[in-house]
């Protein structure tokens, strides 16, 4: 059961068993230096320890596990289904009544009163603490700031942190540093399942330390999703989704069978079987609470988890984020997050979209705008008249894409919008009663028929929603924009320009070329710019009924004038959630998109994350036997190039309505308002015009096809699994037994030879350099993605061991077996490494001996000659989704260090969380400025004592060439040394729970 979610109990229960320990440890303190006195990582790994665990054990343990037939939004139903546990029962309102005697902020636990008598639970009020600050702080801080006080217990969360946050706008500047309790965690299968396999690995551990293996258990909400495995193998079929799905279990059956294991191994985990949906539209629908009521304890919903893309949920107003799967592994085990107390910058929403204008176009400007403001480590917080004027689907979309322009999150704070999105979604009246009046009373609210108070933020912008114009992005990056109107002089350009973001170097004589081939008997055509993969994809999108239900209105108007997606275009459909199909066909569009080859292929992330499946061979051998510039367009939210498809090179963002019409097109070289986009059968020329809805069409499909029914009922289905899933048959056993010829599931060596003694702080000797970058490595190039190429290491590893290639599957599939995943690790075909000389390939140099090699081998050679190695890199290290495996994959392969203009903010906190030592130059200079060829020998001067250490300290790097030169070592807060002191943070976890 959800019983042991609340944060609050964290910090009351565990103070009464942590303190006899903190007291007696004091002795041992007197023997350490001076300034571990002070809040060191040595003392933090006391202060912010995981004592939750040791105290919440017992009662958990007389409780059932959660039930996918617990109806958790009703506290009273989850009430009346734990009755036969009431002993237990007692002994948390015990806890909770000694929390209200002790608490530091005890006097502000306030009633919140139902409207016809009771009330609904206690809070803790935000006005009682009477502080002028409060009322000028962003909705986003203030829930920073509940939780802190909530939290608070002066051990875990102090006053300190919670005055830190009250004087946000003084204390934010100076960059400080702040604990965080979640209230539950995210996971979708592709980094759930390394979850539960560190999960597993750490009982193991924790058994062969003689400590107790089942302290690890999740102490908050686990919700993990299956939605990544699903592949488009077949398509333009009715028969699609089953089809795809019987290959997914096929695949995947061992992976599946695993995590249907850690559902009834771990307390609090619920995974949602395969074929329901994707995880962050599930999240918004379902998952969602917006106000936690835990046994009579009130407190907003926040949630982290392991898919940068979770920034969805905050277009629900639910502070949601993502994190490396390392920390969502910590964070479910009770352990604080630090993070640094982020600046907001206030975006102000006027105006009002014009007659044809998506939520994409909009959310596509905003991306450009904010990346163009520099929102790295960033709230931004959505405010203004405009905001009327998006429905909770439009303000998800422009929540979604937070990653992509850089911030932390893209906040929408709750407000009538919301309470109705959460009535059409099918929470019932006394939950969003709740959740209006714990929000209103908490001053979390916000009511546009009243007088606005004005917030202050770090900086400010403003977009009239009138300025939106219809737009797509790319070629290869999500905030590259081009307006609709400018595409083909873009796209023209595109083939001018010299190899890069906006350029692919094809020489002018041949970019007119057209390649005629046979696709199954029929006469088809391919030239640089023609559309082979148009995916209606993604949670960005497929959550947003108005482009959904508009690209169905293309495709009717489209059929109705006679107009044919050629057949060599791999078209798809893949919705988040079974409502969308209820919709479609309610509308009765959905017959229209299957008429232009949009069938439902599955419920999952599809092409948006790469498993677009494979192109028609005639397909795929014109295009690399013509070296053709082919197109894909994706209502998704990613198109870095080798992303979408390995013969892919231009990959372009555009909505659903507008992949339908690129689609008809046949090609990206088309400029709508001029060019015709096909022709009906009488001859007659058919423009984009012709075939676009207006604003007022979709609006009125919409209403009459988008029924809180619909929601009701795929949600009361979606955990009861489909046959295949519930046939699965799993042990019961709470240690996993391995299996040493498993291809999918392999025991990682993280904790080979651990002891209880952590190993300190190093610092690094003569190190080569494995890989020297330029700007823009993304996690795409790092981490393990897609399909496996059949001349690679991983291929290698596999056929020795049976597995044809056919059976390859994909590195997301395989995440939970470290050896395929590190052989994984910067495999990218579109690797540009500077060591090469401009080649470009997952290959690097081993300079020792000058010879060229997989990365992998490479790296293997140095770590048998016993050397360690660095990274050299530009700017955005690390940009793209947050993936665990690019910060385990370098540690498998010995990387010591990365230096970089740079960091991506999860990647950086995932490399100190694997015992990596990220670095970053001083301004104006890099790699090339500094004279550095990556064939030289580096050292890094960092002291043994970890108390010598300081965040953010600036270190000396040597090379035997005789140059020196200075970095900032970026352990930005103490806990992050404490990792670092561990050799990473589950180490430092396991450690800690053997303490107590």
């Amino acid at each position: 059961m959800y019983i042991t979610t609340s944060t609050s109990a964290a910090s009351s229960i565990l103070r009464a068993s942590s303190r006899s320990r903190f007291v007696s440890s004091l002795s041992s303190f007197k023997s350490l230096p001076a300034r571990s006195l002070s809040p060191s990582p040595s003392s933090l790994v006391s202060q912010r320890s995981l004592g939750f665990a040791s105290a919440v054990r017992s009662f958990r343990c007389s409780v059932p596990r959660w039930s996918h037939r617990v109806d958790w939004r009703s506290p009273l139903s989850l009430r009346a289904q734990i009755r036969t546990v009431a002993p237990a029962i007692e002994r948390l309102e015990r806890a909770f009544a000694t929390m209200a005697a002790e608490h530091p902020f005890k006097e502000i636990l306030t009633a919140l009163p139902k409207p016809g008598g009771g009330e609904f639970g206690k809070f803790y009020s935000l006005p009682a603490l009477n502080d002028p600050r409060i009322e000028k702080l962003p909705y986003s801080i203030r829930i920073l700031l509940e939780s802190a006080i909530r939290n608070c217990d002066n051990f875990q969360v102090k006053k300190e942190d919670v005055e830190k946050i009250i004087d946000w706008e003084n204390s934010a500047p100076k960059q400080v540093e702040i604990p965080f309790k979640p209230a539950r965690v995210l996971l979708q299968d592709f980094t759930g399942v390394p979850a539960v396999v560190d999960l597993a690995c750490m009982r193991d551990a924790m058994n062969k330390l003689g400590s107790d293996s089942n302290k690890i258990n999740p102490l908050v909400p686990v919700d993990l999703v299956i939605d990544h495995s699903v592949q488009v193998d077949v398509t333009r079929s009715e028969n699609a989704v089953k089809a795809n799905m019987e290959l997914e279990f096929q695949r995947n059956k061992e992976r599946f069978a695993f995590l249907k294991w850690g559902s009834s191994a771990f307390h609090n985990m619920l995974v949602v079987p395969p074929g329901s949906g994707i995880v962050h539209q599930v999240n918004l629908e379902y998952l969602g609470r917006v106000v936690f009521n835990t046994n009579g304890m009130l407190y907003p919903d926040s949630v982290v988890g392991t898919d940068s893309h979770t920034t969805m949920i905050d277009g629900l107003g639910v502070a949601g984020w993502g994190v490396g799967g390392i920390e969502a592994e910590a964070a479910m085990l009770g352990q604080p997050m630090s993070m640094v107390l982020p600046g907001v910058v206030g975006f102000k929403l006027s105006g009002k979209l014009h007659n044809g204008v998506t939520a994409t176009d909009l959310v596509l400007t905003v991306t450009q705008m904010l990346r163009k403001h520099g929102v790295v480590g960033k709230f931004v917080e959505f405010h203004g008249d405009g905001m009327g004027e998006l429905s909770l689907a439009d303000r998800a979309t422009i929540a979604n894409m937070s990653p992509e322009y850089g911030a932390t999150m893209g906040f929408f704070p709750v407000d009538h919008v919301t309470l109705q999105y959460l009535k059409l979604t099918g929470r019932s009246d006394e939950t969003v009663a709740m959740v209006e009046g714990y929000l209103r009373a908490n001053k979390m609210f916000v009511d546009y028929n009243e007088p606005q108070q004005e917030r202050v933020y770090s900086s400010y912008l403003e977009l009239n929603l009138a300025d939106v114009e219809p737009c797509i992005s790319g070629p290869k990056r999500p905030h590259d924009r081009v307006p609709l109107k400018e595409m083909k002089a873009d796209w023209h350009s595109c083939l001018d320009n010299k190899v890069g973001f906006k350029g692919f170097a094809v020489p002018k004589e041949t970019q007119e070329k057209v390649v005629k081939f046979s696709f199954h008997g029929q006469p088809a055509e391919l030239k640089h710019g023609s559309v082979v993969i148009a995916a209606i994809t993604s949670c960005t999108n497929t959550s947003n009924p108005s482009v959904m239900l508009g690209a169905g209105l293309v495709a009717k108007k489209a059929c109705e004038l006679g107009l044919q997606v050629k057949p060599w275009v791999k078209t798809s459909l893949a919705p988040g959630s079974g409502v969308v199909t209820k919709y479609l066909l309610q509308s009765g569009l959905q017959k229209y998109l299957n008429e232009q080859g949009f069938h439902i292929v599955g419920y999952g992330c599809t092409t948006c994350i790469g498993n677009s499946g494979d192109l028609d061979e005639s397909v795929a051998s014109t295009i690399t036997d013509n070296d053709i510039v082919a197109a894909a367009v994706l209502s998704g939210n990613r198109n870095f190039e080798g992303r979408v498809h390995p013969l892919t090179r231009a990959n372009y963002l555009a909505s659903p309505p507008l992949v339908v019409a690129y689609a008809l097109a046949g090609t990206v070289d088309i400029d709508f308002d001029k060019e015709p986009i096909g022709t009906t059968k009488d001859g007659k020329s058919v423009y984009f015009k012709d075939i676009w809805p207006t604003t007022e069409e979709i609006a009125e499909v919409v209403q009459s096809s988008v029924l809180p029914d619909m929601f009701k009922s795929t949600y009361e289905a979606i955990t009861k699994g489909n046959p295949t899933w519930n046939q699965l048959s799993v042990p019961a056993s709470k240690l996993y037994s391995w299996d040493p010829n498993s291809t999918y599931i392999h025991e990682p060596p993280y904790f080979k030879d651990m002891t209880m003694d952590p190993p300190g702080a190093h610092g690094v000797k003569d190190a080569y350099c494995l890989l020297n970058f330029g700007d823009s490595i993304t996690t795409d190039h790092i981490s393990p993605a897609g399909s496996i190429h059949k001349d690679s290491p991983t291929a290698k590893y596999l056929l020795e061991r049976g597995v044809e290639r056919r059976d390859f599957n994909s590195y997301g599939s395989r995440r939970g077996n470290d050896e395929v995943m590190a052989r994984g690790t910067f495999a990218n075909i579109r690797l540009v490494n500077k060591l090469l000389n401009g080649e470009v390939g997952p290959k690097t140099v081993h300079v020792p001996t000058g010879e060229k090699l997989s990365v992998f081998d490479a790296a293997m050679k140095y770590k048998s000659a016993g050397h360690g190695t660095i990274i050299l890199a530009g700017a955005e290290y690390g940009s793209g989704s947050s993936r665990d495996w690019a910060a385990k994959g370098p540690m498998l392969l010995v990387i010591k260090a990365v230096i970089a203009k740079s960091f991506e903010r999860i990647h950086r906190s995932n490399l100190v969380g694997m015992g990596i030592i990220p670095l970053c130059f001083k301004a104006g200079e890099d790699a090339d400025s500094l004279g550095l060829t990556g064939h030289e020998r580096f050292s890094i001067d960092l002291p043994s004592k970890i108390s010598e250490i300081r965040p953010g300290q600036d270190v000396t790097v040597t090379t035997d060439s005789g140059k020196s030169f200075t970095c900032t070592v970026r352990f930005d807060t103490e806990v992050e040394l404490a990792y670092f002191d561990h050799g990473g943070i589950l180490p430092f976890v396991i450690r800690n729970l053997i303490k107590q």
